[in-house]
């Protein structure tokens, strides 16, 4: 299905189309926008408040700015739908998220107004001042470099590490600070509440205005009167805000904050900053939602929310015949208050992702327990670490993919010192029509590798429950359980408590020649294999691993003994991944099994519905029954 655009937005097919525009029409293009943007999405859903919240500061890039040229970066890029709507790809925006078509973030391969692939935040600052020093270096000071970073994306370090070191630069820099108070949930931490300040500094807010006037009046004078006014204005902020000087002390001008919403005050303000040198930040307030009353009201709900009717804004939902399970997640985060009421030494930590990891129940039922520490995984895992050494035993929940981003204090701070530290990754696996950047294919592969580590997956929502049970009892290291994004299989899911030996796997079913084994939830395709196969005269046998570190070593060994031919099949990466550490036993104990891997391959997977990414890496039930078939053609022939 084909959205209509407005007149003005259908004939804008890149930012060129925007020069001509008087005041009127930015302002009547804006309102297209950002209906274009709730069509599509009411229909074809994905990620919804955070383009809203900049439509009218993408108009304004776009028209000031000279992109591609002038190197435009968003952080994260949740707010990135207008800045593809106007750069080419509004025929094809039905397409976003979905297999095959159109990212939901900015990637390079697709366009070259996407000047950096984002999906992890706190980037685009790093990224910009690469970008703003290349060209300095290439003698292209004409050319502009700019960074929309959110408040929330702020609060992370690499964000300080890339301002502290554009304050020692004269890069052409400038840092767009679109500040709505939102990441997905509601933003934390001292920065948020200084941001605030700013914001809701009236005094400030009206002298500032004032100098702002004054400076416009006086710059016909000459530079003199202009540093003077400057030197007013700082010496305003200072008195006025007393730690006003944050960016400022970094050696970043400091400019606003200003109304993200006021379009052609954004365009006159990014013209001005367009001749002033050096790194600088605009500071834009923004409401996420903005222009759709639920959005605005419910920004965590409506960040993502699927498909709905825009008229009465009812998010459309499933009413199924029967009991359905339910997502990991929600397991997590119940069963996360279940065994903290039953220890007091139990703790949650989440980088700002409560609400995605369900670990907000617990903060709602015990908030002195459960921190959301904003988006900060370095500080997760070693604020966790701290935790542990005082004989707490915390739980830290990131997803598989951000996991990444702590991997130094992993090693470090935890794996090194023993200390018992319980991480949940969610997510792992192919995480579906987020993409590349989200899919959390690696975490097998480097955790497995670092010494003390236990390394487990569940493969339904009684397993997760007993592993998280058993996690919060081991004092000896570090434990780490995966689970992927979505439902598990288990309607009535909550069992109670058993104490899972480390290091053992389940055998399911017994066969003979073949023995499939399987790690996570991807062995219910497995079994729904299995099950066709057995139609067909074929018995094979299953096997529920549930730890890659230690490997239940007397089942392998049973295992290779008994069968000729074995499949592993997981849900990450093949290489260094759970089936690299079955070959790995094979070698080390002189079996000659024939062996056939079945997970990711080694390439970049894309975007689309878990079950579409699953059949493309091949490890889908097809693709198990097919390998066993062929290792049934292969054993005909012998």
């Amino acid at each position: 299905m084909q959205i209509t655009p407005g007149p003005i937005l259908s004939t804008i097919n890149s930012p060129d189309d925007l020069n001509n525009l008087q005041d009127h029409e930015l302002l009547q293009l804006c309102g297209e926008l950002r209906d274009f943007i709730v069509d599509q999405v009411s229909i074809f859903g994905g990620h919804f408040g955070a383009s809203l919240g900049v439509v009218e500061l993408t108009v304004a890039i776009h028209y000031v700015f000279n992109t591609p040229y002038d190197q435009l970066v968003w952080d994260v890029g949740h707010q990135a739908y207008g800045h593809k709507i106007l750069t080419g790809r509004k025929e094809q925006f039905h397409t976003n998220r979905k297999y095959k078509g159109l990212s939901g973030f900015p990637k390079r391969s697709e366009s070259e107004y996407d000047t950096f692939g984002v999906g992890h935040s706190s980037t685009s600052i790093s990224a910009a001042l690469g970008m703003a020093v290349a060209s300095s270096q290439k003698d292209k000071k004409d050319r502009q470099h700019i960074a929309v970073i959110g408040d929330g994306a702020m609060t992370g370090g690499m964000a300080f590490e890339a301002m502290n070191h554009a304050g020692v630069t004269n890069a052409n820099l400038l840092i767009i600070l679109n500040d709505n108070c939102m990441s997905i949930d509601p933003n934390v931490g001292a920065l948020k509440d200084y941001l605030t300040d700013i914001t809701t500094s009236g005094t400030y807010n009206k002298v500032r205005d004032e100098i702002w006037n004054v400076l416009g009046k006086i710059s016909r004078f000459g530079p003199d009167a202009r540093e003077i006014a400057s030197k007013v204005e700082n010496s305003v902020k200072s008195f006025l805000l007393k730690q006003s000087n944050l960016f400022e002390s970094l050696n970043l001008r400091y400019f606003g904050p200003v109304d993200g919403h006021d379009v052609n005050h954004l365009v006159h303000i990014l013209n001005d900053l367009k001749k002033i040198p050096g790194p600088k930040i605009l500071h834009c307030v923004t409401v996420k939602g903005r222009g759709f009353k639920q959005a605005e009201e419910n920004q965590t709900t409506w960040h993502a929310p699927g498909t709905f009717d825009k008229i009465t804004g009812e998010i459309h939902k499933i009413i199924p015949e029967k009991p359905q399970p339910p997502k990991y997640q929600a397991v997590f985060g119940h069963t996360m208050v279940e065994l903290a009421k039953a220890d007091d030494k139990i703790l949650g930590i989440t980088p700002a992702m409560p609400s995605g990891s369900s670990m907000n129940i617990m903060m709602r039922e015990m908030p002195d327990r459960a921190f959301d520490v904003g988006i900060a995984e370095q500080h997760a895992v070693t604020f966790s670490a701290g935790l542990a050494t005082q004989g707490m035993t915390p739980f830290c929940n990131i997803y598989s993919s951000f996991m990444q981003r702590a991997y130094d204090q992993v090693v470090h701070d935890v794996c090194i010192q023993k200390l018992p530290v319980v991480f949940c990754m969610d997510r792992a696996g192919v995480a579906g029509a987020d993409g590349p950047t989200h899919h959390g294919a690696y975490d097998i592969s480097y955790m497995r590798c670092l010494p003390n580590m236990v390394v487990s997956s569940p493969m339904d929502e009684a397993e997760l429950r007993n592993l998280m049970f058993t996690a919060s009892t081991h004092k000896e290291g570090p434990f780490s359980i995966r689970y992927p994004r979505g439902k598990g299989v288990m309607p009535e899911w909550k069992t109670p408590f058993e104490k899972i030996e480390i290091g053992t796997g389940r055998e399911l079913f017994k066969g003979s020649d073949i023995a499939v084994l399987t790690i996570g939830h991807i062995g219910n395709l497995a079994i729904e294999a299995r099950n066709e196969l057995k139609s067909s005269g074929l018995e094979i046998g299953l096997y529920d691993m549930r730890f890659v570190k230690p490997l239940d070593e007397n089942l392998l060994h049973d295992i290779f003994q008994q069968y000729k031919y074995v499949i592993t099949v997981e849900d990450g990466c093949l290489m260094g991944g759970f089936g690299s550490s079955v070959l790995e036993f094979m070698a080390d104990n002189e079996y000659f099994s024939k062996v056939v891997r079945l997970g990711i391959p080694d390439k970049v997977i894309e975007h689309g519905e878990q079950s579409e990414l699953y059949a493309e890496c091949g490890y889908d039930k097809k693709a198990i029954i097919q390998a066993v078939h062929k290792l049934v053609k292969v054993e005909a022939s012998v």
